[in-house]
């Protein structure tokens, strides 16, 4: 399986479907992409990922549209369904999406219903161990720049792309593909993207930095993965500065120096401490980190 496919497995798992509003604007999402064709009052959704078509058809369900056909033809799922006034609404939709921007503004969770539904209608990200890239692609440039103006207020940089006749938003920086997987709720697909974001990184740093034998760089490279993996974990979670002084301020340092040494990173403290203690303060920050996402699955 992708990692992209994986994304979407996990965004259709989300458990977020009893707020109805939300549904709205996730289904206004897919509406927006160029995965959508509309001819009079049917709407025809197709895709190669069966996920999609899993998480549409419970959107539809949700919003009371009960009736509709789901098809496969050779590796493309379909779903069509009929709309009184699709078109009218679809007309609507451009002529009021400054409208729409007053409904969301500073409600949060619309705001990610919205953009979630945008990459799961017509979104793909590459699998990171080669290249970072992630795209949405929509049916009108008005549904482009609307959503990139909401990424940007939550500070997530994207571009804008034409891509096969279709306007679109895309990211080629880590940081900020791995923002937006937080920000759309793929948490789980942020760690393991962040892992081999960190993995990458750190293996080149060190490359350039330190010459030792691949034995000693591999165990290296993935102890500090390990505790950076930790750390920003429960920076997203805002759990890292609930710690005490002492945790926090051998976190920043892992972060500002991923290739330090225990040692190193000990003698760096405002009150230096040997390898053991470093040692015992990271595996505490990994503690924490591992309890409170066994916590999170568990929910």
């Amino acid at each position: 399986m992708s990692f992209s496919s994986e994304v979407k497995e996990e965004l259709n798992k989300l458990s977020n479907l009893a707020n109805k509003d939300a549904v709205k604007y996730e289904f206004l999402g897919y509406f927006m992409t160029n995965h959508i064709a509309i001819e009079k009052n049917k709407m025809k959704f197709s895709t190669e990922n069966e996920y999609n078509i899993n998480r549409f058809s419970k959107l539809l369900n949700n919003l009371q549209q009960t009736k509709y056909e789901i098809q496969i033809v050779g590796k493309t799922f379909s779903i069509t369904t009929s709309i009184p006034e699709l078109e009218e609404i679809q007309e609507d939709l451009m002529l009021n999406l400054e409208q729409i921007k007053k409904q969301i503004d500073k409600q949060e969770m619309l705001q990610k219903a919205l953009v979630r539904g945008c990459f799961l209608g017509s979104g793909s990200i590459s699998n990171p161990k080669q290249s970072y890239h992630l795209e949405v692609l929509f049916s009108q440039k008005g549904y482009a720049d609307f959503i990139l103006e909401q990424l940007q207020a939550y500070q997530i940089a994207f571009k804008q792309v034409v891509k096969n006749q279709s306007d679109g938003i895309y990211a080629k920086d880590g940081e900020e593909i791995s923002k937006f997987l937080a920000f759309i709720g793929a948490n789980h697909s942020v760690l393991q993207f962040e892992e081999i974001r960190i993995y990458r990184e750190i293996r080149g740093n060190v490359n350039r930095k330190v010459n030792c034998e691949t034995a000693n760089l591999n165990k290296t490279v993935e102890s500090a993965l390990k505790q950076i993996q930790a750390i920003e974990f429960l920076q997203q979670k805002g759990e890292l500065e609930k710690l005490s002084e002492g945790l926090q301020e051998i976190a920043q340092l892992r972060i500002s120096h991923p290739e330090a040494s225990l040692i190193e990173l000990g003698n760096l403290l405002k009150e230096p401490l040997g390898k053991s203690g470093v040692n015992h303060r990271l595996k505490t920050i990994e503690k924490v980190a591992e309890e409170l996402l066994t916590k999170e699955k568990k929910n």
